[in-house]
C-alpha cells in the first residue's frame, strides 16, 4: 500500500470496491443523463408504414411525365381513402401514409394543378421511390436501439419513446457527501483572517457533479480534528454511498483523513497514485459506503475528481464506460520529458492544437478557468516537438 499505484490500476481498484447500484424504473421523459440498466428493444416498426417525406402528390413512377388526375388527399395522421391507379395522383402531406399503388411522391414545386388536372412543370422526382420514408426505415420491431449502460441523451430519449417505451430501467443515483477539512478554510463570502482562504473546493466539486446522475448533499466542513473527522465520516456513511473528503490526505501533522477513516471503523484500499497533481489520493470503505480522499489543492482536487470521482459516480449509476475518454491532438509547442509520475497538465485546445498552460501550480485556480483539457504526459516520456500527437482528456 506504500507504493505508488499506476493510474489505471487505481481506477480499477476504486471501481471494484462496489458494484453498480440497484436499478429503478422511471418515466422515459425524466431519464435525461441516467444510465440504462437494461437494453431498449423496439416494440414497433418506425415508421409503421411507408410515409411521404415531403408535401406533394403520390403517383406511380410509371405514369411519368403525366399528366395526372387528382383523385383525393391524405394528411398526416389520416388513412388513405383509396389507392392510386394508372394516371391518378393523390395530394399528400409530409408524414402522411403513402396510398396503396403509389411508389413515388412528386414535389408540389414540380407540378401545377388546374382543378383535378395535374401537370409536370419542373424536373420531377428523377427515380422511383423518391421522397418516401420506407416502413421500418428508422428501425424495425425487435431492434436493440440502446444497450445497457448507455447514457440517455435527448436524442436517446426521443428514440426510446418512438420505440414504444414509457417506463425505463436505469441505475439508481448514488448519494454523495462532500466533506472538506482544514483550519484555514472559511465559507465563501466570509471575511478572512490572516492565513485563511475561501473554501472553493466544495462548490467546485458539487458543480462538477451537477450534470451527473447523483444526489449530492450540501457540503460539510470540519476543522483539522481527527476525532471530529472520524465522527463525521461514521455519520455520513450511514446515509451515503460515497464520502468525498477534500484535504488532509497527505503526510503532514494536520492530515487526519487516513487515521480518521480507521477510527470510524473503515479501511484503506490504497493510498498514493503515480500521478501529478494528485499523488496523495485515498480510496477505502466504511460500512457500505466508499470513501474517496482527494488532495486539498484546487488543481489537484479538480484533476483527481475528473479521473476518479466522476468515473466512480458513473460506475455506481450503471455506466458501461465510466472512465474519461482519451483523445488526441497535435502539440502547439514543444513539451519537456516526463518524470517519475504521469502528468495531467492543464492545457488549452485552440485551432485543433493542444498547448499546456504556463503555470501548473496545483494551488492556483486561474488555470482552471483557462483549461479545457488535461494533457497527458507519460512516466519517462521523451521530450516532444510541436506537431507531435499527444493524448488528452476533455474537461470543457
Amino acid at each position: 500500500m506504500s507504493g505508488l499505484l499506476p493510474v489505471e490500476e487505481a481506477q480499477a481498484r476504486l471501481l471494484a470496491l462496489r458494484a453498480p447500484l440497484a436499478p429503478e424504473n422511471i418515466s422515459v421523459s425524466e431519464s435525461l443523463g441516467r444510465f440504462l440498466s437494461q437494453d431498449v428493444i423496439a416494440s414497433r416498426d418506425q415508421p409503421a408504414a411507408a410515409l411521404s417525406a415531403m408535401d406533394g402528390y403520390a403517383i406511380r413512377f410509371a405514369d411519368m411525365p403525366g399528366p395526372w388526375t387528382i383523385v383525393g388527399e391524405v394528411a398526416a395522421g389520416a388513412l388513405p381513402q383509396r389507392a392510386v391507379g394508372a394516371g391518378d395522383a393523390i395530394r399528400i402531406f409530409t408524414g402522411a401514409i403513402l396510398p396503396d399503388g403509389a411508389d413515388t411522391v412528386i414535389l408540389q414545386e414540380d407540378v401545377a394543378a388546374d382543378g383535378t388536372k395535374l401537370s409536370l412543370t419542373g424536373d420531377g422526382p428523377g427515380a422511383r421511390g423518391r421522397h418516401i420514408r420506407d416502413r421500418a426505415g428508422d428501425f424495425a420491431q425487435g431492434t436493440r436501439l440502446l444497450a445497457t449502460g448507455t447514457r440517455l441523451t435527448a436524442g436517446a430519449i426521443a428514440a426510446a419513446i418512438m420505440a414504444g417505451a414509457d417506463q425505463i430501467a436505469v441505475g439508481s443515483r448514488p448519494r454523495i457527501a462532500i466533506l472538506t477539512t482544514g483550519d484555514e478554510l472559511v465559507p465563501p463570502g466570509r471575511a478572512l483572517a490572516p492565513g485563511q482562504i475561501p473554501n472553493s473546493n466544495a462548490p467546485m466539486l458539487a458543480a462538477m457533479l451537477a450534470a451527473e446522475p447523483a444526489e449530492v448533499s450540501l457540503p460539510l466542513h470540519i476543522r483539522d480534528d481527527r476525532m471530529a473527522i472520524a465522527k463525521a465520516i461514521k455519520a455520513l456513511a450511514r446515509h451515503h454511498d460515497v464520502i468525498v473528503t477534500v484535504g488532509g490526505a497527505s503526510v503532514g501533522d494536520h492530515d487526519h483523513v487516513r487515521g480518521a477513516l480507521g477510527d470510524a471503523g473503515g479501511r484503506i484500499d490504497f493510498w498514493k497514485v503515480a500521478m501529478r497533481p494528485g499523488k496523495p489520493l485515498i480510496a477505502g470503505t466504511v460500512g457500505d459506503a466508499l470513501l474517496l480522499g482527494l488532495p486539498g489543492n484546487p488543481g489537484s482536487a479538480f484533476v483527481t475528481a475528473t479521473l476518479f470521482l466522476r468515473p466512480l459516480v458513473r460506475h455506481l449509476a450503471g455506466a458501461r464506460h465510466p472512465l474519461p475518454v482519451i483523445r488526441q491532438a497535435p502539440l502547439a509547442a514543444p513539451l519537456a520529458a516526463g518524470g517519475s509520475r504521469r502528468d495531467y497538465l492543464r492545457a488549452r485546445l485552440e485551432a485543433g492544437m493542444l498547448g499546456a498552460l504556463d503555470s501548473q501550480d496545483s494551488g492556483q485556480t486561474v488555470s482552471l478557468i483557462e483549461a479545457d483539457a488535461l494533457l497527458i504526459r507519460e512516466i519517462g516520456a521523451p521530450a516532444r516537438d510541436a506537431g507531435d500527437i499527444a493524448d488528452y482528456i476533455d474537461v470543457a
